[in-house]
């Protein structure tokens, strides 16, 4: 049996394979929702010798079906954002503690101590729904910071903005978490020039703005912030992992996670680093769900393992993805 703390002790490509192999086989037996697609797809388990041959659940597997590798008590749910009538993905978690786990090693791994930060977060979206993953996050690290500055904002900005420059001014160093629309809202507001605050969003216009392409919406942020770089965090609620980028767009995942890059054409095929195609995730902190997910990102994976995400599959469904949906 897998344990959490063979996941975590992961240090190199190796081990990673060897355990991504065991996990796989773990989630055929004991997930029915995996082994069902797998078993459409006609999958022999026992010459699967490679992160390649493992099949991939793509991710609205979420919206219609409990996808659970274990018979344990379900301790939280965490759901996908949504508009009204939606069919939002679940994500049923028998063991928060690896979901802790994951993230405040994957920060302690980015940033170092958290106890070094005072923590804002401008997360309004989120915070006007219940089940959200990236909340459960934040309000721990708000906590693990120690700092009573540390602390959520909804659309109280004038106090955000005293905030941050009393605190810059102090030479506090500051982990700004913000959803896209509102830290835009915020420098329409007040203009910046911070000396010690490290800008990170979540992406995610939540309907309230139109879509930017990365480049001109990281600029305006730039300038508007006073920063020279725009962090980014990648995670959604079917995931328990999250990859960090410290600017450019660059992303690199913590060493329990992974991530492959499928032809937009053919979802069992892959391509080379450096192309476009759709984003598959391995997390092996799902071990209680599912650690191998196609989701509908679109990116490019780069030679040293680092990824970029250039944007979504449109609505219409995936080419090439039909066998998807059993």
């Amino acid at each position: 049996m897998i344990t959490a703390a063979d996941i975590f002790a992961i240090s190199n490509q190796k081990q990673f394979e060897k355990i991504a192999l065991k996990v796989f086989r773990y989630q055929y037996e004991n997930n029915l929702v995996y082994q069902e697609f797998c078993n459409y797809l006609k999958v022999d388990v026992q010459k699967v010798k490679s992160l390649v041959q493992i099949p991939f659940l793509p991710i609205q597997f979420f919206k219609s079906h409990a996808v659970v590798s274990n018979t344990d008590a379900i301790e939280e749910t965490f759901t996908s954002s949504g508009t009204t009538g939606m069919i939002t993905s679940k994500h049923l978690v028998t063991d928060a503690s690896i979901y802790e786990e994951s993230y405040r090693k994957a920060f302690s791994q980015f940033y170092g101590n958290i106890e070094d930060y005072v923590v804002l977060a401008l997360l309004p979206s989120y915070l006007e729904r219940e089940g959200s993953s990236l909340i459960y996050m934040v309000e721990d690290l708000i906590q693990l910071s120690n700092q009573p500055e540390s602390g959520f904002y909804l659309h109280n900005h004038d106090e955000l903005i005293k905030k941050l420059l009393e605190l810059d001014q102090a030479g506090q160093n500051v982990i700004l978490i913000g959803v896209t629309y509102a830290l835009l809202d915020l420098i329409e507001k007040h203009p910046f020039q911070l000396q010690h605050t490290i800008i990170m969003e979540t992406g995610g216009m939540k309907g309230k703005r139109k879509e930017m392409i990365r480049e001109e919406l990281h600029q305006q942020l730039c300038e508007g912030f006073g920063v020279s770089a725009i962090h980014s965090e990648y995670g959604m609620t079917e995931l328990l992992s999250q990859a960090y980028s410290l600017g450019e767009g660059i992303f690199e995942c913590p060493s329990w996670m992974q991530i492959l890059v499928r032809d937009t054409e053919d979802a069992l095929t892959y391509i080379k680093d450096g192309k476009t195609g759709g984003i598959n995730v391995i997390d092996l902190a799902n071990i209680n769900s599912c650690s191998f997910i196609a989701t509908q990102d679109l990116g490019k994976k780069n030679p040293n393992n680092s990824f970029e995400v250039l944007g979504r599959f449109d609505n219409s469904d995936i080419r090439g993805c039909n066998l998807m949906v059993i």
